[in-house]
């Protein structure tokens, strides 16, 4: 029940403000976020690759207002690709990218967000790695989807991903997992109506099972972002049946989450990313964190009533 409060809390500047003053904000927003710089996540980068993990890393920051801000955001991911290009991982560090930042909600921003985005992929191709676009709410999906098809005709390791609470999402699969992309499914993080999204967990967990089936048995790449023991679980079954290699899909979970696990599926030899997002524009990516999990929020509320 509080999810929705939570992520209604992440537009409100009062709250933002708010919480960026509470004591035990910085304790916690550490957990999940791995730095505000580049050089404070790098050397996290090298540790995570040298577990046998591998990483894809937000630049966090959304909502923005105008088009230098996109500017600015389009300049931080070129930064960090040079900075990965040094350490020279490959496609083992990779980058997601919300169009937001790179100007979608603006005047023109469909276009403002393609050139943006185009040398951010670009050069990620030029190092040997790639981008996945991160889906963000059902009023940006057709934008999103419409740039990720473009982009792939120049590099068609670029990736998308998809909302399995979101009715439209079970179409997309099917089109995404029959035209060979890379696939990041999540259950959905965003305030969403009931004219367009599931509200019942168990309904999510349905429709994340079929459409995972979807793309199992797809001409795709399965990218599978969950931290659910039973989901996984199935995910491996799925890709057992469809007889995938285990280099033929992959799991991705968040940075501070369910750190054991990450090093569990590695060692049973699957690919294993950690979703790694770093900045100082932290609070919409933090508090959506808080709403997917109550023990998140306990553990933030214990911090705040806790002296430093």
């Amino acid at each position: 029940m509080l999810g929705p409060v939570i992520l209604a809390a992440s537009r409100s500047d009062r709250m933002r403000r708010f919480v960026s003053a509470a004591p035990g904000t910085k304790q916690v927003v550490s957990r999940f976020i791995a730095g505000e710089t580049i050089e404070q996540v790098i050397p996290i980068v090298r540790e995570t690759i040298a577990k046998g993990l591998e990483v894809t890393l937000d630049v966090v920051g959304e909502d923005i207002t105008t088009a230098e801000q996109a500017t600015a955001a389009r300049d931080a991911y070129l930064e960090l690709v040079d900075h990965l290009k040094v350490l020279d991982l490959g496609p083992k560090a990779e980058m997601s990218v919300k169009l937001s930042m790179f100007g979608q909600a603006l005047e023109g921003g469909h276009e403002l967000a393609l050139a943006n985005v185009r040398p951010v992929v670009e050069a990620a191709a030029a190092i040997g790695t790639t981008v996945t676009l991160d889906a963000e709410d059902h009023t940006t999906l057709d934008s999103m989807f419409a740039i990720h098809e473009e982009l792939r005709k120049d590099f068609p390791q670029t990736g998308c991903v998809i909302q399995a609470y979101l009715f439209r999402t079970e179409e997309d699969a099917r089109r995404l997992a029959s035209n060979g992309s890379r696939v990041r499914i999540v259950k959905g993080a965003y305030k969403e109506p009931a004219s367009v999204a599931y509200q019942d967990r168990r309904e999510v967990d349905k429709a994340y099972v079929r459409i995972l089936k979807t793309l199992m048995e797809g001409d795709g790449y399965p990218m599978i972002g969950s931290h659910d023991p039973r989901l996984i679980a199935i995910s491996q079954e799925l890709a057992r049946r469809a007889g995938r290699k285990l280099d033929e899909y992959e799991f991705q979970m968040l940075y501070g989450i369910r750190g054991d696990e990450h090093l569990r599926l590695a060692a049973e030899g699957h690919r294993m990313r950690v979703y790694t997002a770093y900045g100082t524009d932290w609070y919409g990516y933090f508090m959506r964190r808080l709403a997917e999990k109550p023990a998140n929020l306990l553990f933030f509320v214990r911090s705040m009533i806790t002296k430093n």
